[in-house]
C-alpha cells in the first residue's frame, strides 16, 4: 500500500524528491507561523480588556478567545511536526529535527493543557519556548552566512528572554499563581511584554528558515 509521501513524489528523481520535501517543509513552517500570528491578533481583539503588557499571552487560552487561541497554537505545533517529518535527513539536521519535534509536541501541549492547569501549563509552555530557542541556534549548521548568525541571535534572544521571564516569575511570586505580577526582570515590558520577547524571535526565525527551505536547492541543506 502506497504511503502519502509515495503518492506525492512517485514519478520524480531522488534529487527532485529531496528538494520537494524541503520545499514542502518550508511552506508548512510558514503557514504554521502565519496562521498563529493572525489568530493571536484575533484572540486579542475578542478578549475585551486584554492587556498585552499586564497579562500573559496564555490568558487568551482561558477567556472568551480560548477556542481561537488554543486551536491555533495546537495547529502551530501540528504543522511544525509535519514539516519536521519532511526535512532532510542529513547529519547536520539530526539535532535540529529532534529539537523541532520536541518544540512541536510542547506547542500542541500548550493548546491542550491551558493556563487553567497552572503548573502543567507552565511546564509545557516553558518547554515550547526553550526548544524553539534551541532550534534556532541549532539551525546554524543548516544555514549559510549571514543567516547563520541571524539564527544564533534570534535563538539567543528567545533563551535570554525566557531566562529573565522565569526569574521574574519566581521573584514576583507568580510561578504558582494564575495572576500575572510585574517584576524588575521584565525590563519595564510587563509579564506579557516579556513573553512576546520570548515568542516573536523564534517565530521570526521559523519564517526565515522556512523561506530558505522553499528557495534554495536541496544540496545547500544536506
Amino acid at each position: 500500500m502506497l504511503s502519502i509521501e509515495s503518492l506525492i513524489f512517485i514519478t520524480e528523481s531522488p534529487q527532485f524528491v529531496a528538494n520537494s520535501r524541503e520545499r514542502l517543509a518550508g511552506v508548512l513552517f510558514f503557514v504554521a507561523v502565519t496562521q498563529f500570528i493572525l489568530c493571536l491578533t484575533i484572540a486579542e481583539v475578542l478578549y475585551r480588556g486584554y492587556s498585552l503588557s499586564d497579562m500573559y499571552v496564555s490568558d487568551l487560552g482561558v477567556g472568551p478567545s480560548a477556542v481561537v487561541f488554543n486551536s491555533s497554537v495546537f495547529t502551530l505545533g501540528l504543522l511544525i511536526a509535519i514539516g519536521t517529518y519532511f526535512l532532510g535527513h542529513g547529519p547536520e539536521l539530526k539535532t535540529l529535527r529532534i529539537l523541532l519535534f520536541l518544540m512541536s509536541l510542547s506547542a500542541m501541549g500548550v493548546g491542550i493543557v491551558t493556563k487553567a492547569f497552572t503548573l502543567g501549563h507552565g511546564a509545557v509552555s516553558s518547554a515550547a519556548f526553550f526548544f524553539a530557542g534551541l532550534s534556532a541556534i541549532a539551525s546554524g549548521k543548516a544555514l549559510k552566512r549571514p543567516l547563520f548568525f541571524v539564527g544564533l541571535v534570534l535563538g539567543a534572544m528567545t533563551i535570554g528572554a525566557l531566562a529573565l521571564f522565569s526569574i521574574g516569575m519566581v521573584e514576583s511570586g507568580s510561578i504558582s499563581s494564575t495572576v500575572a505580577h510585574n517584576s524588575v526582570f521584565y525590563l519595564g515590558l510587563g509579564p506579557g511584554g516579556m513573553e512576546c520577547m520570548i515568542i516573536y524571535p523564534s517565530l521570526m526565525w521559523l519564517v526565515l528558515f522556512g523561506g530558505q527551505l522553499t528557495m534554495r536547492p536541496a544540496t545547500d541543506i544536506q
